[in-house]
């Protein structure tokens, strides 16, 4: 009798253990220790950009304008204040009102598109031809977008047009050095992060606060951000700035593959391994709008 009761026991057990190894993930550890709230953010984001890799070209194309003309709208407080106070700093609190708008308009900023539609293509639920589109007709919007709306802003403001030229210059102009290209790369980091940190909450409040902290950073301290600094430019140039879009196209090239190093490189790539478990689930049972 006690031999049955033994041998009970050690099948329980056993069915046990083999219960808590099927629960465990590739690292071994089981349900208890996994870090769930990492792993619903993951969640959230595949599922909160996944749509916006599916939007038609024409979807695309006017997010992004919107974008350019919510990111120039920030682009005028920016000047008004710097042009009254002569602060930078207080400016760039003044620019949190573009990414604001982009909140609360939900609309499409190109350095925004790093860790969201990368997460979706690394998780398996869309393809990298969806992202090199969703990135190319953002991207046109948004400089469309930003060039006709200072156009507009240094024709309707005429005295903010010295201030538009001086900081247009300030790009424009500038030389294409380590510490320049540093400053491209650090832009990109903190516009992820803020990526991050919108995603990482549900509280309105707190997602405002992250935009008006990552303005005063990018705007304020000058980081070299290549969607908002060519708009400075297109205001420069607009209001009769002595460099052209040569200087233009040039300082976008470089502030282009720093901002891609930061956002991609660096905080994009950390993040996906930060959830690198929860990102191989999702590769292993792709979702519905999975398409190769």
């Amino acid at each position: 009798m006690a031999d049955r009761i033994d041998r009970a026991d050690r099948t329980l057990m056993t069915a046990q253990d083999d219960t808590t190894a099927a629960e465990r993930d590739s690292q071994g550890r089981h349900d208890a220790i996994r870090e769930h709230e990492v792993e619903r953010t993951f969640d959230q984001v595949v599922q909160n950009g996944r749509p916006r890799l599916y939007r038609t070209p024409t979807e695309l194309v006017a997010s992004g304008t919107i974008a350019g003309v919510e990111i120039a709208l920030g682009v005028l407080a920016f000047l008004a204040v710097e042009q009254a106070t002569g602060s930078k700093l207080l400016a760039g609190i003044a620019f949190s009102v573009g990414f604001i708008a982009l909140l609360l308009g939900n609309s499409e900023l190109f350095t925004e598109g790093f860790l969201v539609p990368v997460a979706v293509v690394a998780a398996k639920e869309a393809t990298w031809s969806r992202l090199g589109r969703f990135w190319v007709l953002t991207l046109v919007g948004n400089l469309v977008g930003g060039w006709v709306t200072m156009w507009a802003v240094v024709n309707a403001f005429p005295a903010l047009r010295s201030t538009a030229v001086k900081d247009g210059a300030t790009y424009a102009t500038s030389s294409l050095h380590l510490s320049t290209f540093l400053l491209a790369v650090i832009a990109g980091v903190v516009m992820t992060l803020l990526t991050r940190m919108r995603n990482g909450t549900d509280d309105d409040v707190a997602k405002v606060v992250a935009s008006v902290a990552v303005a005063f950073l990018v705007a304020g301290l000058s980081m070299y951000h290549s969607v908002l600094d060519s708009l400075f430019i297109f205001g420069g140039i607009h209001a009769g700035g002595s460099y052209g879009y040569g200087n233009w196209i040039v300082f976008f090239a470089w502030s282009v593959g720093g901002n891609i190093v930061g956002g991609l490189g660096i905080t994009t790539a950390l993040r996906l391994l930060r959830s690198g478990e929860r990102l191989q689930e999702w590769r292993a049972a792709p979702g519905p709008h999975h398409d190769g």
